[in-house]
């Protein structure tokens, strides 16, 4: 079986399903998970990505605890580390990457910043704090091109032309640890 796993935090040994947590707070030197609206992901806050990988396809799923009861998120891979600037994640990752967008200029056309092009896990936090997503898509990330962290947006996606993929402000990050390692071999996982 051929397994692609991808952890975003902590490096762990490789398995069919990867896990990736941390718990969001304010930006230090080599924070993995960064709040930047602690009005909106309050202290504490935690989240857990956990990817499996299998060829033709891959399941996204998000777990994040200690949020604001009842409010709606955005949530989507990015292509590059959090940083002390919301901006340093980049953009969404995207399967297939929009040729018009660039540093600065984001993605809003629809036909590459949609659900099925880019992995989108926007929820609503239940009474208790609680929100969870899934993305399961049909293609896997290639080897030379990974999502490098989880950001948790301000309202759901949009999917109107010129707004399409956007998602109000970033308010938390999670980083993939720079050590952490992909697999995609048979035998492996």
């Amino acid at each position: 079986m051929n397994t692609l796993a991808l952890a975003m935090v902590a490096p762990l040994l490789i398995t069919p399903a990867s896990v990736s947590e941390g718990t969001f707070k304010t930006w230090r030197d080599g924070a993995r998970a960064v709040t930047y609206d602690t009005a909106s992901v309050p202290a504490g806050a935690r989240a857990t990505v956990k990817i499996i990988g299998d060829r033709p396809g891959v399941r996204v799923s998000l777990l994040a605890t200690g949020l604001t009861p009842g409010r709606a998120y955005g949530a989507h891979l990015h292509t590059s580390p959090c940083g002390k600037d919301p901006a340093a994640a980049g953009p969404h990752y995207q399967h297939r990457p929009d040729p018009a967008a660039g540093p600065g200029r984001p993605s809003t056309d629809p036909a590459y910043a949609n659900p099925r092009n880019e992995v989108w896990l926007d929820f609503v936090a239940d009474r208790n704090g609680v929100g969870r997503a899934v993305s399961t898509q049909e293609w896997t990330f290639g080897d030379n091109r990974q999502p490098r962290s989880l950001v948790l947006h301000a309202e759901h996606t949009h999917t109107e032309p010129g707004a399409a993929g956007t998602a109000g402000a970033r308010l938390a990050c999670l980083t993939r640890d720079v050590a952490a390692t992909y697999a995609n071999a048979p035998g492996r996982g």
